[in-house]
């Protein structure tokens, strides 16, 4: 068993020895002596052969070696590893079941966590959040490793030598896009199929609950508090999940997309030059053939010319142009009606007050102001019954009244000065 501060304290003394080591375990998982002390020496070239074989066994002596049984090799510790990959980004591409089976360990710890609100048992409910705590940060913590991992694919295949041929080059991205992106897009989906955003919102759905419920009973702040981080765990991973998801499809699908075209192409050359070699260069590329439509091959593209305004006015210029005057028909100011109209409102109360009393005030309105339209009409009607100092009163009667285009019928109604 390894001493965790020895081997702590050999990590920050050797750590860009271990940085290198850790790189070289994507080639090669053992190392043999040789390889590890080249490395020492590419690392630190100032020491000697001595100071190298003192460095290699610091390292074996830490536990950070490790000494494979029946062999001389030695193997990178495993937490080391790990610790180092995290550290500098430096992931493998994990697997879609793993994240799956994290997803759908949601969906159980969930089931618990209603259990035990149901059943008032606190001890299960901060177990079930506990549960899902760790499941949330497990499975934010490999997305974000998948991430780097990817673009780390991605960037190997767009870096790599020009004369590779191109299946090769692009061998494993579609690998990874085939058997991580499209499960982990199925498992993100928002429909009835996909399972990531269907089974957070069922446990953020929980968790909202049972923190009500835990508020209304009143139960320690400290049970609350766990469930309102594990709440926010859960939202946080939502938006994560789907910017991982978005990210991965943007960086992979134009590789993935310049394959599949770059095959299209070579295909067309190659039934191209079939076609040249049996009917000859003339027959092969003649317009009138329908064979030489090929994909990719060539591409037309129609065009317009115009005139801009500074060429059409040189060109009118030269011709002498004179443009035709067009005469738009102008409206008959003797047919439209006047759309608005002068009304005294103050001298109609004056001369109202000096009329009172008034038997008919609809009457009294249209003898002495029938020039004004009839909606003005009614409206001075309706505004001077509320006018103070006076009193309005309808009678029991029913009259009729006929204005310019409309017949009232109403109650008429009396006006006198208020006492």
């Amino acid at each position: 068993m390894f001493n965790p501060r020895s081997l702590v304290y050999a990590l920050y003394t050797h750590w860009d020895i271990v940085e290198v080591l850790a790189r070289l375990s994507r080639e090669s998982a053992q190392f043999t002596t040789e390889q590890v002390q080249e490395s020492i020496g590419k690392v630190s070239p100032h020491l000697d052969v001595e100071a190298q074989g003192a460095a290699l066994r610091a390292l074996v002596n830490a536990d950070i070696l490790q000494a494979l049984p029946r062999s001389n090799d030695l193997l990178l510790n495993a937490y080391v590893l790990e610790f180092v990959r995290g550290l500098t980004r430096e992931h493998e591409l994990g697997l879609a079941a793993v994240l799956q089976a994290r997803v759908a360990a949601i969906r159980e710890a969930t089931e618990g966590l209603n259990e035990g609100m149901a059943r008032v048992d606190m001890d299960r409910v901060r177990g079930a959040a506990h549960k899902l705590a760790e499941l949330f940060r497990q499975i934010s913590l490999q997305l974000d490793q998948d991430r780097h991992a990817l673009f780390e694919l991605a960037e190997d295949a767009k870096s790599a030598d020009s004369g590779m041929p191109i299946t090769q080059r692009y061998r494993r991205v579609l690998e990874a896009y085939d058997q991580y992106v499209e499960p982990m897009n199925q498992m993100m989906d928002t429909g009835p199929q996909g399972t990531f955003y269907r089974h957070l919102e069922d446990a953020e759905r929980a968790l909202d609950l049972g923190l009500e419920q835990l508020s209304v009973q009143g139960a320690l702040y400290s049970h609350r508090l766990q469930l309102r981080q594990v709440a926010h765990q859960a939202k946080e991973l939502r938006r994560f999940g789907r910017l991982v998801a978005l990210q991965c499809a943007d960086t992979l699908l134009p590789l993935r997309e310049e394959l599949r075209q770059h095959n299209a192409l070579t295909s067309a050359i190659s039934m191209l030059l079939g076609q040249v070699r049996k009917r000859g260069l003339r027959r092969a590329l003649s317009r009138h053939t329908e064979d030489s439509a090929l994909p990719l091959w060539r591409n037309e593209r129609g065009f317009k010319l115009q005139l801009g305004d500074e060429v059409r006015a040189v060109m009118a210029a030269v011709r002498q142009y004179q443009p035709q005057s067009v005469s738009f028909p102008q409206d008959d100011p003797h047919e439209a009606g006047p759309l608005l109209e002068y009304v005294d409102e103050v001298g109609i109360r004056e001369h109202l007050a000096g009329s009172v009393p008034v038997d008919n005030l609809l009457d009294w309105l249209n003898n002495h102001y029938s020039h004004l339209q009839d909606a003005t009409l009614l409206r001075l009607f309706h505004d001077l019954q509320h006018e103070p100092g006076l009193r309005i009163e309808p009678t029991d009667s029913i009259e009729l009244t006929d204005l310019q285009a409309i017949r009232i019928l109403h109650y008429p109604h009396r006006v006198t000065m208020d006492p």
